[in-house]
Protein backbone atom coordinates (compact mmCIF):
# COMPACT_ATOMS: atom_id res chain seq x y z
CA UNK A 1 0.00 0.00 0.00
CA UNK A 2 1.41 3.63 -1.34
CA UNK A 3 0.67 4.50 2.54
CA UNK A 4 -0.72 4.45 6.21
CA UNK A 5 -4.62 4.47 6.31
CA UNK A 6 -6.52 6.86 8.77
CA UNK A 7 -9.75 6.26 9.82
CA UNK A 8 -11.81 8.32 7.18
CA UNK A 9 -14.31 11.32 8.72
CA UNK A 10 -17.63 9.64 9.92
CA UNK A 11 -20.84 11.39 10.69
CA UNK A 12 -21.05 15.18 11.71
CA UNK A 13 -16.85 15.57 10.58
CA UNK A 14 -17.73 13.89 6.90
CA UNK A 15 -20.85 16.11 6.74
CA UNK A 16 -18.96 19.04 7.45
CA UNK A 17 -16.85 18.49 4.91
CA UNK A 18 -19.57 18.08 2.54
CA UNK A 19 -20.97 21.38 3.18
CA UNK A 20 -18.19 22.92 2.26
CA UNK A 21 -17.04 21.10 -0.73
CA UNK A 22 -15.49 23.37 -2.74
CA UNK A 23 -13.79 25.25 -0.40
CA UNK A 24 -12.33 23.02 1.53
CA UNK A 25 -8.59 21.85 0.19
CA UNK A 26 -10.05 24.46 -2.92
CA UNK A 27 -7.57 26.23 -4.84
CA UNK A 28 -7.39 29.46 -2.78
CA UNK A 29 -4.67 31.88 -3.22
CA UNK A 30 -2.14 29.40 -3.61
CA UNK A 31 -3.69 26.57 -5.67
CA UNK A 32 -1.70 27.26 -8.72
CA UNK A 33 1.65 26.34 -6.89
CA UNK A 34 0.87 23.06 -6.02
CA UNK A 35 2.41 19.86 -7.71
CA UNK A 36 -0.90 19.15 -8.85
CA UNK A 37 -5.06 20.31 -9.15
CA UNK A 38 -7.58 17.82 -8.66
CA UNK A 39 -11.31 18.02 -9.41
CA UNK A 40 -13.39 15.51 -7.98
CA UNK A 41 -16.63 14.23 -8.76
CA UNK A 42 -18.58 12.19 -6.64
CA UNK A 43 -21.08 9.61 -6.93
CA UNK A 44 -25.38 10.27 -6.58
CA UNK A 45 -25.58 10.70 -2.87
CA UNK A 46 -22.37 12.80 -2.00
CA UNK A 47 -20.51 13.22 0.93
CA UNK A 48 -21.30 11.92 3.98
CA UNK A 49 -22.61 8.11 3.12
CA UNK A 50 -20.29 6.58 5.96
CA UNK A 51 -19.02 4.14 2.50
CA UNK A 52 -17.99 4.60 -1.13
CA UNK A 53 -18.07 8.77 -1.74
CA UNK A 54 -16.42 9.35 2.05
CA UNK A 55 -13.45 6.62 1.05
CA UNK A 56 -12.98 8.01 -2.23
CA UNK A 57 -12.70 11.47 -0.50
CA UNK A 58 -10.30 9.53 2.17
CA UNK A 59 -7.76 8.93 -0.67
CA UNK A 60 -7.72 12.26 -1.66
CA UNK A 61 -7.27 13.91 1.52
CA UNK A 62 -4.29 11.37 2.65
CA UNK A 63 -2.73 12.37 -0.61
CA UNK A 64 -2.87 16.39 0.39
CA UNK A 65 -0.90 14.96 3.41
CA UNK A 66 1.78 13.39 1.63
CA UNK A 67 1.73 15.86 -1.29
CA UNK A 68 0.97 19.44 -2.03
CA UNK A 69 -2.24 19.40 -3.56
CA UNK A 70 -5.47 21.40 -3.92
CA UNK A 71 -8.68 19.92 -4.93
CA UNK A 72 -12.28 21.29 -5.90
CA UNK A 73 -15.38 18.80 -5.16
CA UNK A 74 -18.78 18.26 -6.90
CA UNK A 75 -21.68 16.60 -5.37
CA UNK A 76 -23.83 15.94 -8.44
CA UNK A 77 -27.76 14.81 -7.12
CA UNK A 78 -28.96 13.27 -10.38
CA UNK A 79 -27.18 11.61 -13.32
CA UNK A 80 -27.68 14.26 -15.28
CA UNK A 81 -25.45 16.57 -13.48
CA UNK A 82 -22.51 14.19 -14.27
CA UNK A 83 -21.58 15.68 -17.89
CA UNK A 84 -21.71 19.34 -16.77
CA UNK A 85 -19.76 18.61 -13.57
CA UNK A 86 -16.89 16.84 -15.67
CA UNK A 87 -17.46 19.50 -18.14
CA UNK A 88 -16.92 22.45 -15.81
CA UNK A 89 -13.40 21.08 -14.54
CA UNK A 90 -12.26 19.79 -17.61
CA UNK A 91 -13.18 23.19 -19.07
CA UNK A 92 -11.63 25.38 -16.96
CA UNK A 93 -8.10 23.78 -17.99
CA UNK A 94 -6.92 24.42 -14.11
CA UNK A 95 -7.03 20.41 -13.51
CA UNK A 96 -4.39 18.38 -13.53
CA UNK A 97 -6.58 15.48 -12.92
CA UNK A 98 -10.78 14.90 -13.05
CA UNK A 99 -11.29 12.18 -10.47
CA UNK A 100 -15.02 10.10 -11.54
CA UNK A 101 -16.41 8.42 -8.92
CA UNK A 102 -18.76 5.40 -9.66
CA UNK A 103 -20.22 3.49 -12.53
CA UNK A 104 -22.55 5.55 -13.36
CA UNK A 105 -20.49 8.44 -14.59
CA UNK A 106 -19.40 6.58 -17.43
CA UNK A 107 -21.58 7.81 -20.66
CA UNK A 108 -20.42 11.28 -19.12
CA UNK A 109 -17.11 10.66 -19.30
CA UNK A 110 -17.09 8.70 -22.95
CA UNK A 111 -18.70 12.33 -24.24
CA UNK A 112 -16.23 14.78 -22.30
CA UNK A 113 -12.81 12.58 -22.49
CA UNK A 114 -13.52 13.04 -26.63
CA UNK A 115 -14.10 16.70 -26.31
CA UNK A 116 -10.65 17.43 -23.77
CA UNK A 117 -8.64 15.05 -25.41
CA UNK A 118 -5.72 17.05 -22.95
CA UNK A 119 -7.54 16.74 -20.15
CA UNK A 120 -6.51 13.30 -17.61
CA UNK A 121 -9.52 11.78 -16.26
CA UNK A 122 -9.77 8.62 -14.02
CA UNK A 123 -12.72 6.35 -13.03
CA UNK A 124 -13.79 4.20 -10.49
CA UNK A 125 -15.60 1.32 -10.87
CA UNK A 126 -15.71 1.29 -14.99
CA UNK A 127 -13.68 0.77 -17.55
CA UNK A 128 -13.17 3.08 -20.36
CA UNK A 129 -10.48 2.37 -22.72
CA UNK A 130 -8.85 5.83 -24.26
CA UNK A 131 -5.63 7.19 -23.69
CA UNK A 132 -6.89 10.39 -21.27
CA UNK A 133 -8.61 8.05 -18.99
CA UNK A 134 -7.27 5.86 -16.28
CA UNK A 135 -9.56 3.19 -15.48
CA UNK A 136 -9.83 1.74 -11.79
CA UNK A 137 -12.03 -1.73 -10.88
CA UNK A 138 -12.31 -4.03 -8.24
CA UNK A 139 -12.62 -7.58 -6.94
CA UNK A 140 -15.70 -7.40 -5.51
CA UNK A 141 -17.18 -11.05 -5.86
CA UNK A 142 -13.69 -12.32 -4.28
CA UNK A 143 -14.64 -9.97 -1.20
CA UNK A 144 -18.30 -10.86 -1.58
CA UNK A 145 -17.51 -14.64 -1.61
CA UNK A 146 -15.56 -14.01 1.78
CA UNK A 147 -18.14 -12.77 3.89
CA UNK A 148 -20.62 -15.27 2.04
CA UNK A 149 -18.02 -17.36 3.30
CA UNK A 150 -18.19 -15.99 6.56
CA UNK A 151 -22.47 -15.77 6.63
CA UNK A 152 -22.41 -19.58 5.60
CA UNK A 153 -20.76 -20.66 8.11
CA UNK A 154 -22.48 -18.47 11.33
CA UNK A 155 -26.30 -19.41 9.95
CA UNK A 156 -25.44 -22.75 10.30
CA UNK A 157 -24.58 -22.66 13.90
CA UNK A 158 -26.31 -20.98 17.16
CA UNK A 159 -24.19 -17.95 17.20
CA UNK A 160 -24.82 -14.85 19.72
CA UNK A 161 -23.23 -11.64 20.01
CA UNK A 162 -24.44 -8.42 21.67
CA UNK A 163 -28.37 -8.35 21.65
CA UNK A 164 -28.36 -10.81 18.40
CA UNK A 165 -28.47 -14.38 17.31
CA UNK A 166 -28.54 -16.87 14.46
CA UNK A 167 -31.50 -19.04 14.25
CA UNK A 168 -29.39 -22.24 12.64
CA UNK A 169 -33.17 -23.91 11.70
CA UNK A 170 -33.69 -21.87 9.41
CA UNK A 171 -30.21 -21.63 7.34
CA UNK A 172 -31.14 -18.21 5.83
CA UNK A 173 -29.39 -15.49 4.96
CA UNK A 174 -30.12 -12.38 2.48
CA UNK A 175 -28.24 -10.29 0.06
CA UNK A 176 -30.29 -6.10 -0.48
CA UNK A 177 -28.82 -4.12 -3.33
CA UNK A 178 -29.12 -0.70 -5.04
CA UNK A 179 -29.77 -0.17 -8.18
CA UNK A 180 -29.73 -3.25 -10.33
CA UNK A 181 -26.56 -4.05 -12.80
CA UNK A 182 -23.53 -5.38 -13.96
CA UNK A 183 -21.67 -3.94 -10.97
CA UNK A 184 -24.00 -4.84 -7.84
CA UNK A 185 -24.83 -8.30 -9.79
CA UNK A 186 -21.27 -8.99 -9.21
CA UNK A 187 -21.23 -8.76 -5.54
CA UNK A 188 -24.43 -10.59 -5.08
CA UNK A 189 -22.64 -13.42 -7.51
CA UNK A 190 -19.43 -13.59 -5.31
CA UNK A 191 -22.06 -13.77 -1.45
CA UNK A 192 -23.92 -16.30 -2.70
CA UNK A 193 -20.96 -18.68 -4.31
CA UNK A 194 -19.32 -18.27 -0.57
CA UNK A 195 -22.81 -19.14 1.22
CA UNK A 196 -22.38 -22.52 -1.07
CA UNK A 197 -19.10 -23.12 -0.54
CA UNK A 198 -19.73 -22.94 3.26
CA UNK A 199 -23.00 -24.66 3.09
CA UNK A 200 -24.63 -26.13 0.29
CA UNK A 201 -27.91 -26.04 2.59
CA UNK A 202 -28.43 -22.65 3.47
CA UNK A 203 -30.62 -20.51 1.20
CA UNK A 204 -29.77 -16.92 0.02
CA UNK A 205 -32.65 -14.14 -0.37
CA UNK A 206 -32.08 -11.09 -2.49
CA UNK A 207 -34.04 -7.98 -3.01
CA UNK A 208 -33.54 -4.61 -5.00
CA UNK A 209 -34.62 -1.60 -4.02
CA UNK A 210 -33.48 0.31 -7.71
CA UNK A 211 -32.20 3.10 -5.42
CA UNK A 212 -28.62 3.88 -3.33
CA UNK A 213 -30.05 6.30 -1.18
CA UNK A 214 -33.41 4.98 0.29
CA UNK A 215 -33.05 4.01 3.62
CA UNK A 216 -36.83 3.49 4.35
CA UNK A 217 -36.59 1.30 0.91
CA UNK A 218 -33.37 -0.84 2.46
CA UNK A 219 -34.75 -1.37 5.74
CA UNK A 220 -38.35 -2.58 4.40
CA UNK A 221 -36.29 -4.89 2.15
CA UNK A 222 -34.98 -6.29 5.11
CA UNK A 223 -37.07 -6.70 7.36
CA UNK A 224 -39.32 -8.50 5.58
CA UNK A 225 -36.05 -11.08 5.05
CA UNK A 226 -35.70 -10.91 9.03
CA UNK A 227 -39.41 -11.17 9.54
CA UNK A 228 -41.14 -13.29 6.73
CA UNK A 229 -37.93 -15.23 5.76
CA UNK A 230 -36.13 -15.72 9.44
CA UNK A 231 -32.96 -14.76 7.94
CA UNK A 232 -29.81 -14.16 10.21
CA UNK A 233 -28.04 -12.19 8.42
CA UNK A 234 -28.21 -9.53 5.30
CA UNK A 235 -25.32 -8.35 3.55
CA UNK A 236 -26.02 -4.97 1.47
CA UNK A 237 -24.36 -3.11 -1.28
CA UNK A 238 -26.57 -0.62 -1.69
CA UNK A 239 -25.18 2.97 -0.45
CA UNK A 240 -27.27 4.68 2.07
CA UNK A 241 -30.03 2.40 1.43
CA UNK A 242 -28.01 -0.19 3.31
CA UNK A 243 -28.43 2.25 6.36
CA UNK A 244 -31.55 0.85 6.49
CA UNK A 245 -30.56 -3.03 6.39
CA UNK A 246 -28.34 -2.19 9.52
CA UNK A 247 -31.02 -0.26 10.96
CA UNK A 248 -33.60 -3.27 10.41
CA UNK A 249 -30.88 -6.14 11.57
CA UNK A 250 -30.52 -3.95 14.88
CA UNK A 251 -34.52 -3.93 15.38
CA UNK A 252 -35.01 -7.64 14.83
CA UNK A 253 -31.65 -8.51 16.93
CA UNK A 254 -30.05 -10.25 13.93
CA UNK A 255 -26.83 -9.32 12.07
CA UNK A 256 -25.65 -7.43 8.89
CA UNK A 257 -22.52 -7.60 7.05
CA UNK A 258 -21.36 -4.04 5.56
CA UNK A 259 -19.96 -2.43 2.49
CA UNK A 260 -17.25 -0.39 1.34
CA UNK A 261 -16.18 0.92 4.44
CA UNK A 262 -15.51 -0.79 8.21
CA UNK A 263 -18.97 0.10 8.28
CA UNK A 264 -18.91 -0.81 12.47
CA UNK A 265 -16.72 2.54 12.55
CA UNK A 266 -18.64 4.38 9.81
CA UNK A 267 -21.70 3.57 11.26
CA UNK A 268 -21.15 3.30 14.76
CA UNK A 269 -24.84 3.38 16.10
CA UNK A 270 -25.34 -0.05 14.39
CA UNK A 271 -22.07 -1.75 15.02
CA UNK A 272 -23.25 -3.97 17.70
CA UNK A 273 -25.34 -6.20 15.01
CA UNK A 274 -22.36 -5.40 12.17
CA UNK A 275 -20.32 -8.96 12.06
CA UNK A 276 -17.68 -7.62 9.15
CA UNK A 277 -18.15 -5.38 6.36
CA UNK A 278 -16.52 -5.93 2.65
CA UNK A 279 -14.40 -2.90 2.46
CA UNK A 280 -13.42 -2.03 -0.86
CA UNK A 281 -10.54 0.31 -0.84
CA UNK A 282 -11.84 3.16 -3.47
CA UNK A 283 -9.03 5.43 -1.42
CA UNK A 284 -6.07 3.64 -2.63
CA UNK A 285 -7.14 4.08 -6.24
CA UNK A 286 -7.91 7.59 -5.70
CA UNK A 287 -4.52 7.93 -3.68
CA UNK A 288 -2.56 6.68 -6.31
CA UNK A 289 -4.19 8.04 -9.26
CA UNK A 290 -2.84 11.76 -7.63
CA UNK A 291 0.30 10.57 -6.60
CA UNK A 292 1.18 9.47 -10.38
CA UNK A 293 0.02 12.71 -11.01
CA UNK A 294 2.41 14.73 -8.80
CA UNK A 295 5.37 12.31 -9.98
CA UNK A 296 4.55 13.19 -13.80
CA UNK A 297 3.81 9.37 -13.74
CA UNK A 298 0.26 9.23 -14.78
CA UNK A 299 -0.68 6.91 -17.60
CA UNK A 300 -3.80 6.81 -19.39
CA UNK A 301 -5.50 4.21 -21.45
CA UNK A 302 -4.98 1.33 -18.91
CA UNK A 303 -6.77 -0.15 -16.20
CA UNK A 304 -5.87 -1.26 -12.68
CA UNK A 305 -7.38 -3.94 -10.58
CA UNK A 306 -7.10 -4.10 -7.14
CA UNK A 307 -8.57 -7.40 -5.93
CA UNK A 308 -8.20 -9.84 -2.78
CA UNK A 309 -4.05 -10.00 -3.73
CA UNK A 310 -3.90 -6.43 -3.66
CA UNK A 311 -5.58 -5.65 -0.75
CA UNK A 312 -8.26 -3.66 -3.08
CA UNK A 313 -10.88 -5.74 -1.15
CA UNK A 314 -11.19 -7.83 1.77
CA UNK A 315 -13.54 -8.92 4.49
CA UNK A 316 -12.77 -6.76 8.09
CA UNK A 317 -14.30 -8.03 11.24
CA UNK A 318 -16.93 -5.82 13.00
CA UNK A 319 -14.87 -3.52 15.71
CA UNK A 320 -17.72 -4.61 18.59
CA UNK A 321 -18.64 -7.94 17.93
CA UNK A 322 -15.77 -9.03 15.41
CA UNK A 323 -14.09 -10.65 18.40
CA UNK A 324 -17.05 -13.13 19.22
CA UNK A 325 -16.67 -14.52 15.74
CA UNK A 326 -15.50 -18.53 16.71
CA UNK A 327 -11.33 -18.91 16.08
CA UNK A 328 -12.18 -21.67 13.72
CA UNK A 329 -14.70 -20.01 11.58
CA UNK A 330 -12.15 -16.95 11.17
CA UNK A 331 -9.92 -19.68 9.91
CA UNK A 332 -11.69 -21.08 7.22
CA UNK A 333 -11.71 -17.46 5.95
CA UNK A 334 -8.30 -16.86 6.11
CA UNK A 335 -8.11 -20.46 3.91
CA UNK A 336 -10.48 -19.45 1.05
CA UNK A 337 -8.92 -16.05 0.68
CA UNK A 338 -5.71 -17.70 -0.17
CA UNK A 339 -7.44 -20.41 -1.97
CA UNK A 340 -8.77 -17.53 -4.23
CA UNK A 341 -5.75 -16.14 -4.47
CA UNK A 342 -3.96 -18.72 -5.53
CA UNK A 343 -6.90 -19.94 -8.16
CA UNK A 344 -8.12 -23.20 -6.33
CA UNK A 345 -11.35 -21.53 -6.41
CA UNK A 346 -13.62 -20.20 -9.50
CA UNK A 347 -15.59 -16.99 -8.21
CA UNK A 348 -17.80 -16.37 -10.39
CA UNK A 349 -18.21 -12.81 -12.05
CA UNK A 350 -21.50 -12.33 -12.50
CA UNK A 351 -25.19 -14.16 -12.13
Amino acid sequence: MPRNRRTFLTGAGAAGLAGLAGCVGGFGDDGGDSEARIGMVYATGGLGDNSFNDMAQQGLLDAEDDFDIAFDEREPETEGEFTGAQRDFAESGDYDLVSCIGFAQLDALEENADAYPEQDFIIIDEVLEVDNVRSYIFGEPEGSFQVGHLAGLLTDMEFAAAESETNPDANTVGFVGGVESPLIESFEAGFKAGVEYANEDAEVVTSYVGDFNDTAGGQEAALSMYQDQDADIVFHAAGRTGVGVLQAAQSEGRFAIGVDADQSLTEPDYADVILASMVKQVDTAVYSAVESVVNDEFEGGETERLGLEEEGVRAVYGDTIGDEIPDDVKGALDESRQAIIDGEIDVPQEL
